[in-house]
């Protein structure tokens, strides 16, 4: 396998330059992490985590060996326990690690966001590649460090944010890079969550964790708190009141809406406008607040200085939507969830062959004229308001929650015999894949932390947001709030890690 840097790591003119990190979609040192393995040699992988969205994370990694499952939950694991019944299992990650470590090569984490730093770290420390849930950590102090200790061990790494791996995604970028949509300088994205309670505001009295559920590993370095099922009204369809769903509701465990859904969501507004750091962030919205909890519902503001010859560029977030946003000059029902793509009518006898579709190993739908239909019938569900909008000086283009049905806007008037721009970027073979790959030696992955890590950095500015009033200057060099000392303790876990 080649390592040289070609083509589709560097871009020629300046409007390209700077798109990617310097050291391509990863960097350098990880490509050669822990030494090299032979593309047809499976890895030995564990998953600290081993339930929910776990489960399908090692689903993701079928065809290389799963070899040591952890999970503080046996409950919550006993799916994926019965699927592997003779492999070795354990409540605490640090045990397994110990116990196992001469047999793991890689480790996925897949657990609540306050625990993700604390547990990958102890895995690159001794030398193993990580694959970690997103939104990576739970504040900006923990994603530097991320990188750091990656960096130091040269460990290959991957973010879970799958839209990275989109041909949507790709599209998007190219299409901004090619000019068709002049000087962008406003962004909006948004999204149906919380699904999960939010803006509660007060914690119910405590009972007895069941008995398959550790609750003080569960909680690992943070303050201990009683536990509780919630009470009335608990379970809900995500479980009780902190577990195993609803801990990403509450400043002390998860992130809100912004982490659940923005490294998805704003991937495509990232890669193709050159986020680096904001020079500031404010919540100019918000409703249902708590002391504990994020707030219902709420709007975030992102200013980002002039990029290149990008010039300064204004990004709104909102959350807790039950339809798309209505924003000035877009033309009505043109967001994605309001206009979607629908499959084409049933084939009949004697019709011609439709072409196959391109093998591209991306997770979500690329917009095809021949698919899409532009008034929807009454009996047509409309997909969750999930999507993002760009607004440029020559045009507009919307994209959905991982980059699906990237498209211009007005789509009758811009789509019928558009053609996307020639691609630039390479092409993904898969998210997970793309992580395996790199595990082996071969190209670094799309989301891995040299480029997930300052992506991430300034969405976690803007759950900080969320607990503080008023605009927050952001100095990157110092990784500091300029102009409210007390909301930098926001920046830092109150635990150590490590």
């Amino acid at each position: 396998m080649s390592y040289d840097v070609s083509r589709r790591y560097f871009f020629f003119g300046s409007l390209l330059a700077g798109a990617i990190p310097t050291g391509g979609f990863g960097s350098i040192p990880s490509l050669f992490a822990a030494g090299y393995r032979s593309p047809n040699e499976k890895l030995n992988i564990a998953s600290i985590g081993a339930g929910g969205k776990a489960s399908s994370d090692i689903d993701g990694c079928k065809n290389e060996n799963i070899v040591a499952l952890c999970d503080v939950d046996d409950k919550r694991a006993e799916g994926k326990y019965k699927q592997f019944p003779n492999l070795p299992k354990f409540k605490d990650f640090r045990k397994m690690l110990d116990a196992k470590g001469n047999d793991i090569d890689a480790c996925i984490v897949t657990i609540p966001d306050f625990m993700h730093a604390t547990a990958a770290i102890a895995a690159m420390e001794r030398g193993k590649h990580v694959y970690v849930q997103k939104p990576l950590v739970h504040t900006v102090h923990e994603a530097r460090l991320m990188l750091e200790t990656a960096q130091k061990y040269k460990v290959a790494t991957q973010m879970g944010n799958q839209g990275y791996s989109n041909e949507g995604t790709r599209q998007a970028a190219e299409i901004v890079w090619s000019g068709q949509l002049g000087n962008v300088t406003e962004v909006h994205a948004w999204t149906d969550r919380p699904w999960w309670p939010q803006g509660l505001t007060t914690i119910p009295a405590p009972n007895d964790p069941a008995a398959t559920l550790d609750w003080n590993l569960w909680q690992g370095p943070t303050d201990k708190k009683p536990y509780t099922t919630g009470g009335e009204g608990y379970p809900n369809q995500y479980g009780n009141f902190y577990q195993p769903f609803n801990w990403r509701g509450f400043f002390d465990y998860g992130c809100g809406a912004i982490g659940d859904m923005a490294c998805h969501i704003l991937g495509a507004p990232n890669l193709a406008l050159k986020l680096g750091a904001p020079t500031s962030v404010e919540c100019v919205m918000k409703e249902g607040v708590s002391s504990f909890m994020y707030p219902k519902k709420s709007i975030v503001r992102f200013d980002f200085p002039a990029r290149g010859n990008m010039p300064a560029l204004k990004l709104f977030w909102h959350d807790g939507l039950k339809e798309s946003p209505k924003i000035d000059g877009v033309p009505a029902g043109e967001l994605l969830g309001d206009l979607p793509s629908v499959p084409r009518p049933p084939r009949n006898a004697g019709d011609p062959p439709r072409p196959p579709a391109p093998k591209t190993g991306y997770v979500g739908g690329v917009f095809n004229w021949d698919n899409f239909q532009a008034v929807l019938p009454p009996e047509v569900k409309r997909p969750d308001p999930n999507g993002s909008l760009f607004i440029g000086d020559k045009g507009m283009m919307t994209t959905g929650t991982y980059g699906e049905e990237t498209r211009l806007i007005p789509a009758v008037e811009k789509m019928k015999d558009y053609k996307f721009p020639d691609p630039l970027l390479t092409r993904s073979p898969g998210h997970y894949q793309d992580w395996i790959r790199s595990c082996k030696g071969g190209d670094p992955s799309c989301s891995n932390f040299n480029v997930a890590v300052p992506f991430v950095e300034w969405m976690l500015l803007g759950v900080i947001s969320l607990r503080v009033e008023g605009k927050l200057e952001w100095d990157a060099a110092k990784g500091v709030f300029s102009n409210n000392p007390a909301a930098n303790k926001f920046l830092k876990p109150p635990f150590k890690i490590g």
